[in-house]
């Protein structure tokens, strides 16, 4: 949300007919120009497709991931654009050397953990 703290949580009644006043709290929930933000952010989201674009996108995106040979990757996971792929480390390469060829070749990506690397869009 272009730097503006926007905190909302999203669960069912179910679970927030639990919480009482006091056992749930948040620094910037309810920020007027955070929640207006949000709300925005969200309108664009539905408005212009991008849930279904990501979602047709990254079925692409793994459908391609999954093709890269298994010796050198144990799995892909993820939804929509937001994809993990676990590395099969070596003595000769791990995520992090995959993340700097990716960088080499114009893609970033981040490895948060040791086997993975995360691609995600900016």
């Amino acid at each position: 949300s272009s730097g503006i703290n926007a905190e909302y949580g999203m669960t069912s009644n179910e679970v927030m007919l639990c919480i009482r006043p006091g056992q749930h709290g948040s620094t910037y929930g309810g920020n007027p120009l955070g929640c207006k933000v949000a709300m925005t952010a969200m309108d664009v989201l539905e408005t212009e497709g991008l849930y279904d674009n990501s979602l047709r996108q990254g079925a692409k995106l793994m459908a391609e991931l999954e093709k890269l040979p298994e010796e050198v990757v144990r799995t892909v996971r993820g939804r929509g654009l937001f994809t993990g792929v676990v590395i099969r480390e070596t003595e000769h390469f791990n995520a992090w050397d995959v993340c700097l060829k990716l960088r080499d070749a114009g893609l970033l990506a981040k490895p948060p953990h040791g086997d993975i690397v995360r691609l995600t869009p900016p």
